[in-house]
C-alpha cells in the first residue's frame, strides 16, 4: 500500500491521505478510516487515480457528498475516491445542461429555478451530488433523475469510459445499472430541462425545500431515507404506526419528525444504526407482515 500511496502523491492528482476518518465525509457523521483517501482535483486526476489503483490490484470505492451512505465503524479497505470540487463543472446549451458529478444537486436545482428552467424542482432538498443522484436515481415529490437525464458519462470499473443513455441506465426506483450490473463512476450527466414560468418554478422549489425542513430532521446528522418504500405503502408511515418514532439504540435514534430517518443523536456508531435497522425490520415484519429493505447504502469492512 505504501508504494501505491507514493505513486499517487507523485502523480499530483489531488489530495491523498492515509487513514482518513470517513465520519468527516458522510452526512450522518459516522464511519471509520479509509486506508487511502483520494480527492482528485480534476477529471484527469480521477482517471489517473483509478488506473493507478487498478495497476496495484487494490480495492476501491467512490463516494460523493456522503448522503445515503452508512460506513462501518471499521472503515473501508483499500482506496476511497471522493468526487468533489474538481468535478463540479457546468455548461449550458439552451435548456440542456452538462454538469459534473461533484456538483451539488440542491445548488443546481436552485440555480436553474432562478433561470426559469423546469425539471429539477424535486431535487431542491436532496443533500447530495449530481453523480450520486444519477447513480441511485434520486427522487422526491413524484419525480426523479430518470425524467431529466439524457445520458451519463461513466468511468467503468475496468478503467474504460463511455456514455450510457437513459434506457441503458436501466433506472428503476432508487436504482440504476451502475449499482450492480455495470459498476462505475458517474463523471458527468447531460440533463434536459424545459422553459417555464420563473415565479412558479421558484415557488415550487421553495415549497419542496420548506417541506423537507418542516418534516425531515436535517438539523441533526442523518443519511436521508433509511428504507425503501414498500410501494404502495410507505416505510415512514409503517414505522410511525408501529410507535417507533424516537426509539433509540445507543446514539442512533428514529427521528421524532419522520419515521424513515435515523439520526445520529450523539456519538452514534454504525453498529448502533445497524442494530436499529434490524430492530425496525423485525417489528414491521411482525406487526404488518411487510418486509422493508434499506435504501441507504451500507459499505465498509464486515459488511
Amino acid at each position: 500500500m505504501e508504494k501505491l500511496i507514493q505513486e499517487l502523491r507523485s502523480a499530483n492528482i489531488g489530495k491523498v491521505s492515509e487513514n482518513e476518518m470517513l465520519s468527516s465525509h458522510t452526512t450522518i457523521k459516522i464511519g471509520g478510516p479509509a486506508d487511502v483517501f483520494v480527492e482528485p482535483k480534476d477529471m484527469a486526476g480521477l482517471e489517473k487515480t483509478l488506473s493507478t489503483v487498478k495497476s496495484h490490484g487494490v480495492k476501491w470505492r467512490a463516494i460523493g457528498r456522503g448522503s445515503n451512505l452508512l460506513v462501518s465503524d471499521e472503515g473501508i479497505e483499500g482506496v476511497v475516491i471522493k468526487l468533489g470540487a474538481g468535478l463540479d463543472h457546468l455548461e449550458m446549451d439552451g435548456n440542456t445542461l452538462t454538469v459534473g458529478a461533484g456538483y451539488s444537486i440542491i445548488r443546481l436545482a436552485t440555480m436553474m429555478s432562478k433561470q426559469g428552467l423546469s425539471g429539477l424542482q424535486f431535487a431542491g432538498g436532496i443533500p447530495g451530488s449530481v453523480g450520486g443522484a444519477v447513480y441511485m436515481n434520486a427522487g422526491a415529490h413524484g419525480s426523479d433523475m430518470s425524467n431529466i437525464l439524457i445520458k451519463a458519462h461513466i468511468l467503468f470499473a475496468d478503467g474504460t469510459k463511455g456514455w450510457l443513455n437513459k434506457d441503458e441506465m436501466e433506472f428503476s426506483y432508487r436504482t440504476s445499472v451502475l449499482q450492480k450490473k455495470r459498476p462505475g463512476i458517474v463523471l458527468e450527466a447531460v440533463l434536459q430541462l424545459e422553459e417555464g414560468k420563473k415565479e412558479q418554478i421558484v415557488a415550487e422549489i421553495q415549497k419542496n425545500k420548506d417541506y423537507r425542513r418542516d418534516t425531515q430532521p436535517w438539523s441533526l446528522p442523518c443519511a436521508g431515507s433509511i428504507f425503501r418504500n414498500p410501494l404502495p405503502l410507505y416505510a415512514g408511515q409503517l414505522v410511525e404506526e408501529a410507535g417507533l418514532k424516537g426509539y433509540q439504540i445507543g446514539g442512533a435514534q428514529i427521528s421524532e419528525m419522520h419515521g424513515n430517518f435515523i439520526v445520529n443523536a450523539g456519538g452514534a456508531t454504525a453498529g448502533d444504526v445497524l442494530d436499529l435497522i434490524a430492530y425496525v425490520k423485525e417489528r414491521i415484519l411482525n406487526d404488518y407482515q411487510v418486509t422493508i429493505e434499506t435504501e441507504v447504502e451500507i459499505i465498509g469492512r464486515n459488511q
